[in-house]
């Protein structure tokens, strides 16, 4: 079978090209589609898939009225989807799970410790030729061996930092989803028993001294943390996400970064993608990233494989080797 239809929204890595190619027709448009782009490729007919992007919404309204087989979204995350609808109109979904734990633990670690030791301050210093030599008190950081990091939630990304933050002498505890919280047995840890400590969400968030997201966005997740939270962190604490930004109340947070309420935030997640917050990025006590958590080539790579075959499958009527909703699946 060689007639299936894609629409890519953006370009993304080989071997996707390729493979959707192999299968069928490919149409990417020469500028990122905006929304009303995108509901007119879908409502087309001239399309079995759209491969999306986190950025690329498709609500209720758009999902009942749309010509597709599928949506396969390059990311593991698929909050851009309104997967009830998707199913109630036998629409897959599928997503990119799994290759991108350990790249993103790595981000996470990596703002743990930037942020703590103020490593893009530092950077910024000596650039700016302010070094003169050593002195005792010179951007004095936070401690990481020793330190409590506290994670809110504990699936694949959230164990894998976890792996990284022991190996640092870290204390780890978590929340297994957060604002709710259910007993886990050390049979479910794994590796972990006995290692870290299961704890509820408000304790979570008083005694971390480094806080690091790793939920998904729902409605429970929405603002987890806001102003109220952030008022019970210690003052010396740092925020960390790599999950979504809508997550964090990125206006709170700026606030409670002015006031001195938290010490720190890393964050490699926005709330409004590219957008932020006014005044978060004159913050000095903040290290920023432009949402590189699954950044390296073979990550990508691996991302871009599975978005095709999910793709490829969903075109050919058939369930995706990642489905998010299989029950869509129309035989």
């Amino acid at each position: 079978m060689s007639d299936a239809r894609f629409y890519v929204t953006t370009p993304i890595p080989e071997p996707a090209l390729t493979l959707l190619r192999a299968a069928g027709s490919v149409h990417v448009p020469d500028e990122l589609p905006d929304a009303a782009q995108l509901r007119d490729a879908c409502l087309s007919g001239d399309y079995d898939v759209v491969v999306s992007q986190l950025r690329d919404t498709f609500d209720a309204d758009l999902l009942a009225a749309a010509k597709i087989r599928g949506i396969s979204n390059y990311a593991v995350g698929f909050n851009n989807v309104d997967v009830g609808a998707a199913t109630a109109n036998s629409i897959l979904v599928g997503n990119t799970p799994g290759v991108l734990t350990d790249a993103t633990a790595d981000v996470a670690m990596l703002l743990i410790l930037a942020t703590g030791r103020r490593a893009v301050e530092a950077d910024t210093f000596v650039r700016a030729g302010k070094f003169t030599g050593w002195e005792p008190n010179l951007l004095l950081g936070q401690d990481i061996s020793g330190r409590n990091l506290g994670l809110a939630g504990f699936g694949r990304i959230a164990r894998a930092t976890a792996r990284r933050a022991l190996a640092f002498g870290m204390q780890v505890q978590f929340c297994p989803r957060p604002p709710g919280d259910r007993p886990v047995p050390d049979a479910e840890l794994g590796e972990f028993a006995g290692r870290v400590t299961h704890t509820d969400w408000d304790t979570l968030v008083t005694t971390s001294d480094y806080l690091s997201l790793h939920v998904p966005l729902n409605e429970q997740t929405r603002h987890l943390v806001d102003a109220d939270v952030l008022r019970a962190m210690k003052p010396t604490a740092i925020l960390v996400n790599t999950a979504r930004g809508p997550v964090v109340d990125e206006a709170a947070l700026v606030d409670a970064l002015k006031s001195g309420e938290i010490a720190g935030a890393g964050l490699d997640v926005y709330e409004d993608e590219p957008a932020l917050a006014p005044g978060l990025a004159e913050l000095p006590n903040t290290v920023l990233l432009p949402h590189v958590g699954s950044a390296t080539v073979a990550v990508r790579s691996e991302m871009a494989r599975l978005c095709a075959e999910n793709a490829v499958a969903m075109a050919r009527n058939r369930i995706p080797p990642h489905p998010v909703n299989p029950e869509a699946w129309r035989s």
